[in-house]
Protein backbone atom coordinates (compact mmCIF):
# COMPACT_ATOMS: atom_id res chain seq x y z
CA UNK A 1 0.00 0.00 0.00
CA UNK A 2 2.70 2.40 0.87
CA UNK A 3 4.27 1.68 -2.71
CA UNK A 4 1.17 2.56 -4.40
CA UNK A 5 0.51 5.80 -2.29
CA UNK A 6 4.42 6.32 -3.70
CA UNK A 7 3.31 5.94 -6.95
CA UNK A 8 0.07 7.50 -7.11
CA UNK A 9 2.45 10.50 -5.91
CA UNK A 10 4.43 10.15 -9.38
CA UNK A 11 1.25 10.66 -11.09
CA UNK A 12 0.50 13.43 -9.39
CA UNK A 13 3.39 15.19 -9.63
CA UNK A 14 4.00 14.06 -12.82
CA UNK A 15 0.88 15.45 -13.61
CA UNK A 16 1.15 19.03 -12.19
CA UNK A 17 4.66 19.25 -14.48
CA UNK A 18 3.11 18.42 -17.78
CA UNK A 19 -0.06 20.38 -17.10
CA UNK A 20 2.28 23.42 -16.64
CA UNK A 21 4.58 22.39 -18.98
CA UNK A 22 2.48 21.05 -21.81
CA UNK A 23 5.25 17.98 -21.29
CA UNK A 24 7.59 16.28 -19.22
CA UNK A 25 4.77 13.71 -17.84
CA UNK A 26 6.52 10.62 -19.50
CA UNK A 27 9.55 11.72 -18.97
CA UNK A 28 9.11 12.44 -15.09
CA UNK A 29 7.06 9.14 -14.36
CA UNK A 30 9.63 6.99 -16.04
CA UNK A 31 12.88 8.33 -14.55
CA UNK A 32 10.97 8.13 -11.08
CA UNK A 33 10.03 4.36 -12.06
CA UNK A 34 13.43 3.53 -13.15
CA UNK A 35 15.09 5.26 -10.26
CA UNK A 36 12.18 2.72 -8.13
CA UNK A 37 13.79 -0.45 -10.00
CA UNK A 38 11.36 -1.01 -12.17
CA UNK A 39 12.42 -2.48 -15.51
CA UNK A 40 12.87 -0.16 -18.70
CA UNK A 41 10.24 -1.47 -20.70
CA UNK A 42 7.50 -2.10 -17.80
CA UNK A 43 7.94 1.31 -17.01
CA UNK A 44 7.28 2.41 -20.18
CA UNK A 45 4.23 0.02 -21.21
CA UNK A 46 3.06 1.28 -17.44
CA UNK A 47 3.26 4.84 -18.08
CA UNK A 48 1.97 4.95 -21.56
CA UNK A 49 -1.23 2.82 -20.56
CA UNK A 50 -1.50 5.65 -17.39
CA UNK A 51 -1.33 8.05 -20.41
CA UNK A 52 -4.30 7.15 -21.82
CA UNK A 53 -6.28 8.51 -19.41
CA UNK A 54 -4.78 11.08 -18.42
CA UNK A 55 -4.03 12.19 -22.27
CA UNK A 56 -7.93 11.41 -22.80
CA UNK A 57 -9.26 13.68 -19.88
CA UNK A 58 -6.23 16.70 -20.71
CA UNK A 59 -7.53 16.41 -24.39
CA UNK A 60 -11.04 16.94 -23.24
CA UNK A 61 -10.43 20.01 -21.18
CA UNK A 62 -8.24 21.46 -24.40
CA UNK A 63 -11.43 20.76 -26.64
CA UNK A 64 -13.76 22.18 -24.31
CA UNK A 65 -11.62 25.66 -23.85
CA UNK A 66 -10.82 25.94 -27.84
CA UNK A 67 -7.35 24.85 -27.38
CA UNK A 68 -7.35 22.14 -30.18
CA UNK A 69 -6.22 22.52 -33.66
CA UNK A 70 -7.70 19.48 -35.12
CA UNK A 71 -6.12 19.98 -38.73
CA UNK A 72 -2.63 19.48 -36.80
CA UNK A 73 -3.59 16.85 -34.37
CA UNK A 74 -4.46 14.30 -37.50
CA UNK A 75 -1.33 15.71 -38.77
CA UNK A 76 0.86 14.09 -35.94
CA UNK A 77 -1.12 11.79 -34.39
CA UNK A 78 -1.08 8.91 -37.11
CA UNK A 79 2.37 9.13 -37.56
CA UNK A 80 3.14 9.69 -34.18
CA UNK A 81 1.16 6.72 -33.02
CA UNK A 82 3.18 4.50 -35.77
CA UNK A 83 6.42 5.62 -34.25
CA UNK A 84 5.25 4.92 -30.78
CA UNK A 85 4.30 1.13 -31.87
CA UNK A 86 7.94 0.74 -33.63
CA UNK A 87 9.44 2.05 -30.62
CA UNK A 88 7.30 0.13 -27.93
CA UNK A 89 8.56 -3.11 -30.12
CA UNK A 90 12.27 -2.15 -30.21
CA UNK A 91 12.11 -1.99 -26.65
CA UNK A 92 10.38 -4.70 -25.75
CA UNK A 93 12.64 -6.54 -27.51
CA UNK A 94 15.86 -5.66 -25.60
CA UNK A 95 17.04 -7.34 -22.49
CA UNK A 96 16.82 -5.13 -19.46
CA UNK A 97 20.49 -4.95 -19.09
CA UNK A 98 20.66 -3.53 -22.73
CA UNK A 99 17.40 -1.35 -22.25
CA UNK A 100 18.08 0.46 -19.11
CA UNK A 101 21.38 2.53 -20.31
CA UNK A 102 19.98 3.48 -23.60
CA UNK A 103 16.58 4.47 -22.24
CA UNK A 104 18.18 6.15 -19.53
CA UNK A 105 20.73 7.75 -22.19
CA UNK A 106 16.83 9.12 -23.76
CA UNK A 107 15.61 10.54 -20.46
CA UNK A 108 19.04 12.33 -20.25
CA UNK A 109 19.44 13.89 -23.31
CA UNK A 110 15.62 15.15 -23.01
CA UNK A 111 16.16 16.55 -18.92
CA UNK A 112 19.70 18.33 -20.98
CA UNK A 113 17.40 19.64 -23.37
CA UNK A 114 15.08 21.21 -20.85
CA UNK A 115 17.98 22.93 -18.99
CA UNK A 116 19.16 24.53 -21.95
CA UNK A 117 15.54 25.79 -23.34
CA UNK A 118 14.28 27.15 -20.13
CA UNK A 119 17.97 29.10 -19.24
CA UNK A 120 16.91 31.45 -22.15
CA UNK A 121 14.10 33.80 -23.06
CA UNK A 122 10.88 31.98 -24.20
CA UNK A 123 10.03 33.64 -27.01
CA UNK A 124 7.55 34.09 -29.76
CA UNK A 125 7.92 35.10 -33.35
CA UNK A 126 4.57 35.12 -34.91
CA UNK A 127 5.38 34.72 -38.98
CA UNK A 128 1.86 33.77 -40.16
CA UNK A 129 0.88 30.99 -42.80
CA UNK A 130 -0.14 27.45 -41.98
CA UNK A 131 2.02 23.97 -40.44
CA UNK A 132 2.84 21.61 -43.37
CA UNK A 133 2.11 18.06 -43.31
CA UNK A 134 5.52 17.92 -44.90
CA UNK A 135 6.63 19.02 -41.69
CA UNK A 136 3.96 17.77 -39.24
CA UNK A 137 4.38 13.89 -40.51
CA UNK A 138 7.75 12.96 -39.67
CA UNK A 139 7.74 15.64 -36.55
CA UNK A 140 5.03 12.91 -35.49
CA UNK A 141 7.11 9.96 -36.34
CA UNK A 142 9.82 11.06 -34.44
CA UNK A 143 8.44 11.71 -31.25
CA UNK A 144 6.62 8.90 -31.21
CA UNK A 145 8.82 6.72 -31.83
CA UNK A 146 11.81 8.88 -29.00
CA UNK A 147 8.76 8.56 -26.83
CA UNK A 148 7.78 4.95 -26.94
CA UNK A 149 12.04 3.78 -26.09
CA UNK A 150 12.61 6.47 -23.82
CA UNK A 151 9.28 6.30 -21.87
CA UNK A 152 8.68 10.24 -22.50
CA UNK A 153 9.25 12.33 -25.03
CA UNK A 154 6.38 13.12 -27.18
CA UNK A 155 5.99 16.58 -25.50
CA UNK A 156 9.68 17.58 -25.67
CA UNK A 157 10.28 16.59 -29.32
CA UNK A 158 6.95 18.03 -30.59
CA UNK A 159 5.77 21.14 -28.40
CA UNK A 160 9.19 23.12 -28.91
CA UNK A 161 9.34 22.19 -32.42
CA UNK A 162 5.83 23.18 -32.93
CA UNK A 163 6.31 26.26 -30.97
CA UNK A 164 9.56 27.45 -32.81
CA UNK A 165 7.64 27.90 -35.66
CA UNK A 166 5.68 30.65 -34.73
CA UNK A 167 2.23 29.56 -36.69
CA UNK A 168 0.40 28.66 -33.80
CA UNK A 169 -0.93 30.10 -30.55
CA UNK A 170 1.16 28.54 -27.53
CA UNK A 171 -2.30 27.58 -25.83
CA UNK A 172 -3.46 25.65 -29.22
CA UNK A 173 0.29 24.02 -29.40
CA UNK A 174 -0.13 22.45 -25.92
CA UNK A 175 -3.45 21.67 -26.59
CA UNK A 176 -2.62 20.07 -30.08
CA UNK A 177 -0.38 17.70 -28.69
CA UNK A 178 -1.60 16.78 -25.73
CA UNK A 179 -4.53 15.44 -27.55
CA UNK A 180 -2.82 13.85 -30.17
CA UNK A 181 -0.90 11.83 -27.66
CA UNK A 182 -3.63 10.00 -26.20
CA UNK A 183 -3.89 8.25 -30.26
CA UNK A 184 0.17 7.65 -29.82
CA UNK A 185 -0.17 6.47 -25.65
CA UNK A 186 -2.59 4.18 -27.06
CA UNK A 187 -0.41 2.83 -30.16
CA UNK A 188 2.74 2.67 -27.42
CA UNK A 189 0.58 0.34 -25.47
CA UNK A 190 -0.69 -1.79 -28.35
CA UNK A 191 3.02 -2.21 -29.19
CA UNK A 192 3.75 -3.48 -25.49
CA UNK A 193 0.89 -5.49 -25.62
CA UNK A 194 2.42 -7.50 -28.14
CA UNK A 195 6.06 -7.42 -27.27
CA UNK A 196 5.46 -7.84 -23.43
CA UNK A 197 2.00 -9.64 -23.06
CA UNK A 198 -0.02 -8.65 -20.28
CA UNK A 199 2.06 -9.43 -17.99
CA UNK A 200 4.35 -6.77 -19.07
CA UNK A 201 1.93 -4.20 -17.88
CA UNK A 202 2.05 -3.55 -14.31
CA UNK A 203 -1.56 -3.12 -13.59
CA UNK A 204 -1.25 -1.56 -9.60
CA UNK A 205 1.34 0.86 -10.73
CA UNK A 206 -1.00 2.20 -14.05
CA UNK A 207 -3.87 2.59 -11.44
CA UNK A 208 -1.87 4.45 -9.17
CA UNK A 209 -0.01 6.54 -11.51
CA UNK A 210 -3.93 7.08 -13.51
CA UNK A 211 -5.52 8.31 -10.09
CA UNK A 212 -2.71 10.52 -9.12
CA UNK A 213 -2.93 12.03 -12.30
CA UNK A 214 -6.48 12.54 -12.93
CA UNK A 215 -6.43 14.72 -9.26
CA UNK A 216 -3.57 16.58 -10.21
CA UNK A 217 -5.35 17.40 -13.56
CA UNK A 218 -7.76 20.29 -12.17
CA UNK A 219 -4.78 21.17 -9.60
CA UNK A 220 -2.36 22.06 -12.82
CA UNK A 221 -4.34 24.85 -13.96
CA UNK A 222 -3.70 26.21 -10.64
CA UNK A 223 0.01 25.62 -10.55
CA UNK A 224 0.57 27.17 -13.86
CA UNK A 225 -0.63 30.43 -12.44
CA UNK A 226 1.64 30.25 -9.10
CA UNK A 227 5.09 29.01 -10.93
CA UNK A 228 7.21 30.52 -13.76
CA UNK A 229 6.78 27.46 -16.62
CA UNK A 230 10.62 29.06 -16.69
CA UNK A 231 11.92 27.87 -13.76
CA UNK A 232 9.57 24.88 -13.32
CA UNK A 233 11.27 23.73 -16.56
CA UNK A 234 15.01 24.29 -15.39
CA UNK A 235 13.87 22.25 -12.03
CA UNK A 236 12.72 20.03 -13.78
CA UNK A 237 15.01 19.29 -16.35
CA UNK A 238 18.02 19.11 -13.62
CA UNK A 239 16.20 16.42 -11.84
CA UNK A 240 15.92 14.28 -15.05
CA UNK A 241 19.57 15.16 -15.57
CA UNK A 242 20.89 13.77 -12.39
CA UNK A 243 18.69 10.76 -11.84
CA UNK A 244 19.45 9.28 -14.73
CA UNK A 245 23.42 10.19 -14.77
CA UNK A 246 23.17 7.55 -11.78
CA UNK A 247 22.14 4.72 -14.46
CA UNK A 248 24.47 5.75 -17.10
CA UNK A 249 27.42 5.89 -14.62
CA UNK A 250 26.53 2.87 -12.97
CA UNK A 251 26.22 1.07 -16.45
CA UNK A 252 29.68 2.82 -17.53
CA UNK A 253 31.22 1.39 -14.11
CA UNK A 254 32.93 4.91 -13.02
CA UNK A 255 33.89 4.36 -9.61
CA UNK A 256 36.25 6.40 -7.52
CA UNK A 257 36.68 10.30 -7.82
CA UNK A 258 35.15 9.79 -11.27
CA UNK A 259 31.44 9.86 -10.28
CA UNK A 260 31.66 12.56 -7.24
CA UNK A 261 33.12 14.74 -9.78
CA UNK A 262 30.44 14.10 -12.60
CA UNK A 263 27.76 14.41 -10.14
CA UNK A 264 29.28 17.84 -8.98
CA UNK A 265 29.74 18.91 -12.53
CA UNK A 266 25.94 18.04 -13.25
CA UNK A 267 24.75 19.91 -9.92
CA UNK A 268 27.09 23.02 -11.08
CA UNK A 269 25.40 22.80 -14.69
CA UNK A 270 21.42 22.44 -13.06
CA UNK A 271 22.55 25.70 -10.37
CA UNK A 272 24.00 27.97 -13.66
CA UNK A 273 20.67 27.01 -15.53
CA UNK A 274 18.44 27.94 -12.62
CA UNK A 275 20.21 31.62 -12.44
CA UNK A 276 20.09 31.82 -16.09
CA UNK A 277 16.14 31.18 -16.20
CA UNK A 278 16.14 33.61 -13.40
CA UNK A 279 17.26 35.96 -14.82
CA UNK A 280 15.68 35.39 -18.10
CA UNK A 281 12.27 35.47 -16.34
CA UNK A 282 13.22 38.77 -15.00
CA UNK A 283 14.21 40.28 -18.04
CA UNK A 284 11.05 39.00 -19.96
CA UNK A 285 9.08 41.08 -17.32
CA UNK A 286 11.28 43.83 -16.82
CA UNK A 287 10.42 44.16 -20.85
CA UNK A 288 6.33 43.68 -20.53
CA UNK A 289 6.55 45.98 -18.04
CA UNK A 290 7.92 49.10 -20.10
CA UNK A 291 6.14 48.03 -23.21
CA UNK A 292 3.02 48.46 -21.29
CA UNK A 293 4.12 51.82 -19.61
CA UNK A 294 4.94 52.55 -23.23
CA UNK A 295 1.26 51.63 -24.88
CA UNK A 296 -0.32 53.48 -22.16
CA UNK A 297 1.53 56.82 -21.94
CA UNK A 298 0.99 56.48 -25.89
CA UNK A 299 -2.91 55.73 -25.81
CA UNK A 300 -4.34 58.29 -23.26
CA UNK A 301 -2.78 61.23 -24.45
CA UNK A 302 -4.65 60.87 -27.35
CA UNK A 303 -7.54 59.93 -25.76
CA UNK A 304 -7.19 62.78 -23.54
CA UNK A 305 -6.63 65.39 -26.66
CA UNK A 306 -9.51 64.27 -28.44
CA UNK A 307 -11.51 65.63 -24.97
CA UNK A 308 -12.74 61.90 -24.59
CA UNK A 309 -13.44 60.26 -21.36
CA UNK A 310 -10.65 57.53 -20.52
CA UNK A 311 -12.15 54.36 -18.57
CA UNK A 312 -9.47 53.19 -15.79
CA UNK A 313 -9.05 50.07 -17.38
CA UNK A 314 -8.10 51.76 -21.33
CA UNK A 315 -3.88 51.57 -20.13
CA UNK A 316 -4.28 47.72 -19.20
CA UNK A 317 -6.24 47.18 -22.27
CA UNK A 318 -3.83 49.38 -25.00
CA UNK A 319 -1.06 47.38 -23.45
CA UNK A 320 -2.50 44.24 -24.30
CA UNK A 321 -3.88 44.98 -27.49
CA UNK A 322 -0.86 46.92 -29.24
CA UNK A 323 1.69 45.07 -27.50
CA UNK A 324 0.48 41.15 -27.92
CA UNK A 325 4.03 39.87 -27.66
CA UNK A 326 6.23 42.43 -25.91
CA UNK A 327 9.95 42.47 -27.53
CA UNK A 328 9.28 39.34 -28.96
CA UNK A 329 9.68 37.68 -25.37
CA UNK A 330 6.05 36.05 -24.34
CA UNK A 331 2.91 36.45 -25.50
CA UNK A 332 1.04 38.96 -23.17
CA UNK A 333 -1.50 36.28 -21.98
CA UNK A 334 0.84 34.34 -20.76
CA UNK A 335 3.76 35.99 -19.93
CA UNK A 336 2.30 36.49 -16.32
CA UNK A 337 2.29 32.91 -15.34
CA UNK A 338 5.84 32.24 -17.47
CA UNK A 339 3.94 29.64 -19.81
CA UNK A 340 6.54 28.51 -22.76
CA UNK A 341 5.52 30.38 -26.05
CA UNK A 342 8.53 28.92 -27.76
CA UNK A 343 11.36 26.73 -27.87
Amino acid sequence: MRKLLVLALVGLVAQLIDGSLGMAYGLTSSTLLLVAGVAPAAASASVHLAEIGTTLAAGFAHWRFGNVDWRVVTRIALPGAIGAFAGATVLSSISTESAAPWMAGILFTLGAYLLIRFARPLRTDRVGGRLRGRFLSPLGLVAGFVDATGGGGWGPVATPALLVSGRMEPRKVIGSVDTAEFVVAGAASIGFLIGLGTEGFLLPTVAALLIGGLIAAPLAAWLVRIVPAQLLGAAVGGVIVLTNARTLIRSAELDGPTRPAIYALLAAGWLAALVFAVRALRRTRRARAEAAGVSAGAVVPAAASAGAVVPAAAPAVAAVTSHPASAGEVSADLAATGTPTAG
